[in-house]
C-alpha cells in the first residue's frame, strides 16, 4: 500500500512540476502596414487564432498589439508568424522602449 501511494505521489508532484514552469505572460508588438480601421481587426483576429493565446488588444494609433498567451502552449514567434502571414510584420517590443 505504502509503495502504491508513493508512486501515486511521486506522478502527482512530476504533473504539477511542469505546469509550474509554464505561465501566463504578455508580451507587446510592434506591428507595421496597419494603414486602414480594418487592420486592427484582421491583426487581432489573426493572432488569437493561435492555440495558447487568451487576450489580444491591438492599438491602431501605437501601432502596436498586446497580446497575454500561455507560455507552455505558444510563444511570441508563433505569434508574431500569425501576423505576418496575415500581412502585418509584428515585432516584439524592447522592455524599457
Amino acid at each position: 500500500m505504502n509503495k502504491y501511494l508513493s508512486a501515486l505521489a511521486l506522478i502527482a508532484s512530476v504533473m504539477t512540476a511542469s505546469t509550474a514552469f509554464a505561465g501566463e505572460r504578455t508580451i507587446t508588438f510592434a506591428v507595421d502596414n496597419m494603414t486602414c480601421a480594418s487592420c486592427p481587426y484582421i491583426v487581432k483576429s489573426s493572432m488569437e487564432g493561435v492555440v495558447g493565446v487568451a487576450k489580444v488588444a491591438v492599438s491602431f494609433r501605437a501601432k502596436t498589439a498586446t497580446v497575454t498567451f500561455d507560455d507552455a502552449k505558444t510563444n511570441p514567434d508563433a505569434i508574431a508568424t500569425a501576423s505576418v502571414n496575415a500581412g502585418y510584420p509584428a515585432h516584439p517590443v524592447k522592455q524599457g522602449s
